[in-house]
């Protein structure tokens, strides 16, 4: 039971980390269009473009992106831009293997 609240809380976290103006940043840092960040992440154009404009997305959706970067090296903190993690690699390397990946927009 332990391992489950872990797992909530480290998605709380993600979730507070990372924001619209990450997302739209740390494309921007691999060179990536919104079409190419669907394709990547498995998340429609249109939720990533909702969530590129601060609306209404749901939860998994966003954790999905960000694990999606993550993936790539990047981490975020509230209030910087993107950085790039040493020698870290994200907690879910393929956002799509996660058993809550058919929620996803």
């Amino acid at each position: 039971m332990a391992s489950q609240a872990m797992k909530i809380t480290l998605e709380r976290i993600a979730l507070f980390q990372f924001t619209p103006t990450h997302c739209a940043q740390a494309r921007a840092m691999l060179g990536w269009s919104v079409e190419e960040l669907s394709r990547e992440a498995g998340v429609s154009v249109e939720a990533i473009e909702r969530f590129e404009a601060k609306r209404e997305v749901l939860d998994v959706t966003r954790l999905t992106l960000a694990y999606r970067f993550e993936a790539e090296g990047l981490v975020f903190f509230p209030g910087f831009a993107p950085g790039r993690g040493m020698n870290v690699k994200g907690s879910t390397p393929n956002p799509m293997a996660r058993a809550d990946f058919a929620m996803v927009e």
